[in-house]
């Protein structure tokens, strides 16, 4: 095997090749054998395309149902949710509404039929100014569908009104918008709208500013009217310091949720009264040191799935997560063996008799793909990759994840996962440490996993190592780690990030001298807050960034994170000092390091503005520095051409920075 410089090793992981493949199946969806996802499609524009397949079917029969220009994809809070709903339609088929990206519209179409979708919903008074997220099946006897709208009634990213609301399946409401009628309101936020099996209960979860949904929810249930009012409302979990994330209907009496009111996102039961009284406190199933939840930045999130055996489908772990069968009477699990490492929130029952458990799971050697498990046996089917897909990653080129735990200040722990540089026909130079990217995830309360990453192995098969840091204030470590993050916003974060970074130059698995920083939206914010604060990265890599705190609580981004900076940095306006102090775009004279900076132009969540401010704080100081601003782009890349831009341009900063000779164009860097 040739010794030949890190960061030029050739590799079969191209640009061109991960962009095609970008973005992961998501949201499962299924009406007995039927089962539904949907899928990215980067090389036509970023839209994102509706498919199908059978369980009863041979496998490689999966059919795109919701072809171009269609794009099934909604945008309430901006970062969206489940778009769409599959329905059996008895005579006529089975039937999907869905979300439409370029008018926010709720359609109704047939697979198969002539006719095109056909709208739902009214034409909004200003566009996209009604959206709608998380349809669910209105009681049965009404022929209609429940789900979250969210109403822009002003120029100001908080003119917002949300609501809980049933639109008729008839179409009427498409021309008399009157005909969508509002079934629950009174919560600033709502998700997870839930019908009981007999159509006489509805429960919902919302919460306020400035909470987060990840810092307090509450869980209400009503009663649902033989005219499909709903009447009642009362709180039966959640409240200050308690998130609630999810909750399920068992039966008629019974409502299973997912809430930290331990300090853990864990599975409870409560019992609901049928004649309307008090329902009885929440009931820990599974006690553990566990996450059976996460962040509610997309609506429409499924950990736990009750089953009709009595079991429930959860998806739990600690920094990980894994397919289980929690029995709720003995608090029992079961898991499920299959070679998948890592599951996402995201399960929906399917198969004649919904012993089908269907959800989204990867592996280091599996991409995100939606798999099918039969709960009885364990067996288990991929549906949507197919034997003669073309691999994101040839075999042998994928990263070797590490799992590992290092020493932040004061002695913390900081999670992290390390993957060396790794290629089956090439090493480095000996004796040589490679350089490292250290990677810093958005939310900042996301988390990184091991699954198959394409744009990971890029790197790594190149000879670049690459760190994914889940600092302080990721989920999966429980509420405490989490909140570690509360008030000290660029302070925790960049301390665990250069921690991890310092940790593996000093024991030689990195080079001291080559190390990088890269994050997007709040990771961006990261990359520029170290930049700015701590010189032990060379170079970084800042993608459609938070840099102007006072900008961003003041009206530069969208209604839900509007105040979410009251927590992560604290109370505006007394805190102000600290506002601009931490802000990087206000620290531009302490950045030496070479910088690419990577926007979209049509963000909402972190709008150009941002990043325009820190460019012209950075312009003409000597810095070199590159700006790439991508248009048709929101927050975060879709397109193809987009993606493999900004994976080359990443490559051309280390190469010129780390000194080596790199497969892609150069990048004209300018003080």
């Amino acid at each position: 095997m040739p010794h030949l410089p890190y960061g030029s090793w050739p590799s079969p992981v191209g640009a061109d090749a991960v962009a095609r493949h970008d973005g992961a199946p998501g949201w499962p969806c299924a009406v007995g054998q039927e089962v539904w996802w949907t899928e990215p499609r980067p090389e036509e524009g970023g839209r994102t395309a509706l498919c199908r397949t059978r369980l009863d079917e041979p496998e490689d029969g999966v059919q795109e149902v919701l072809a171009a220009p269609w794009n099934a994809r909604t945008r309430v809070h901006e970062y969206g949710g489940r778009p769409y709903l599959v329905l059996d339609r008895a005579e006529a088929g089975t039937a999907a509404v869905f979300s439409e990206f370029t008018d926010q519209r709720l359609y109704l179409f047939f697979p198969g039929q002539v006719q095109a979708p056909s709208p739902l919903t009214p034409e909004p008074p200003e566009p996209s100014s009604l959206r709608y997220a998380e349809p669910v099946e209105g009681p049965p006897g009404r022929d209609e569908v429940w789900c979250i709208r969210e109403e822009h009634t002003g120029p100001a990213p908080t003119d917002v009104r949300r609501a809980l609301v049933a639109v008729p399946m008839d179409g009427s409401a498409a021309r008399d918008p009157g005909r969508v009628r509002v079934v629950a309101e009174g919560r600033r936020f709502l998700a997870c709208p839930r019908v009981s099996p007999d159509g006489r209960r509805l429960s919902w979860i919302g919460w306020d500013h400035p909470d987060m949904p990840w810092d307090s929810t509450y869980l209400s249930v009503a009663a649902i009217g033989p005219d499909g009012t709903v009447s009642g409302p009362r709180d039966v979990a959640g409240g200050p310091g308690d998130s609630v994330v999810q909750a399920e209907w068992g039966d008629e009496e019974t409502l299973f949720c997912v809430s930290d009111a331990s300090g853990w996102w864990n599975p409870y039961q409560i019992s609901i009264a049928r004649d309307g009284g008090a329902a009885r406190a929440p009931v820990a199933l599974a006690p553990s040191q566990e996450e059976y939840g996460g962040p509610l930045w997309t609506l429409g999130q499924r950990w736990i799935l009750p089953m009709r055996s009595g079991l429930i489908a959860a998806v739990h772990g600690t920094g990980s997560s894994r397919l289980s069968l929690l029995c709720p009477d003995s608090g029992a699990l079961t898991d499920i063996a299959t070679p998948h490492t890592e599951w996402s929130g995201r399960l929906c029952p399917a198969g004649t008799a919904g012993e089908v458990v269907v959800g989204v799971a990867a592996s280091p050697d599996l991409p995100a793909q939606v798999v099918a498990v039969v709960a009885a046996d364990g067996s288990w089917r991929a549906l949507s990759r197919r034997s003669g897909d073309d691999p994101e990653v040839r075999h042998g080129y994928a990263p070797r994840a590490e799992r590992r735990v290092f020493s932040g200040p004061g002695g913390r722990e900081v999670h992290a996962i390390v993957h060396p540089p790794h290629n089956p026909r090439a090493q480095g130079p000996e004796g040589e440490p490679p350089p490292f990217a250290v990677w810093a995830h958005g939310g900042p309360t996301g988390r990184s996993t091991t699954a198959q990453d394409a744009e990971v192995a890029f790197f790594t098969s190149r000879g670049i190592g690459v760190v994914q840091v889940d600092y302080g204030g990721s989920t999966g470590y429980g509420r405490a780690y989490r909140e570690r993050l509360r008030g000290r916003w660029g302070v925790v974060d960049v301390e665990d990030c250069a921690a991890v970074a310092r940790a593996l130059a000093a024991e030689g698995t990195a080079d001291a001298d080559r190390l990088a920083i890269r994050g997007g939206s709040a990771g961006g914010w990261t990359a520029a807050a170290a930049l700015a604060s701590d010189h032990v990265f060379a170079c970084g890599v800042i993608q459609y960034p938070i840099v102007d705190l006072v900008g961003w609580r003041t009206g530069e981004t969208h209604d839900f994170e509007s105040q979410y900076l009251e927590s992560l940095v604290g109370p505006w306006p007394e805190e102000r000092e600290r506002y601009i102090e931490r802000s990087p775009v206000n620290r531009a004279d302490a950045v030496t390091a070479p910088f690419v900076l990577m926007q979209g132009d049509e963000d909402e969540i972190c709008p150009p503005v941002q990043a325009r401010r820190l460019l012209e704080r950075v312009r003409g100081r000597g810095v070199p520095h590159a700006y790439l601003e991508f248009a048709g782009e929101q927050h975060g890349f879709r397109k193809a051409e987009t993606i493999r831009v900004a994976l080359e341009a990443e490559l051309a900063l280390y190469a010129q920075v780390f000194g080596f000779d790199a497969d892609v164009p150069a990048l004209d860097l300018r003080p």
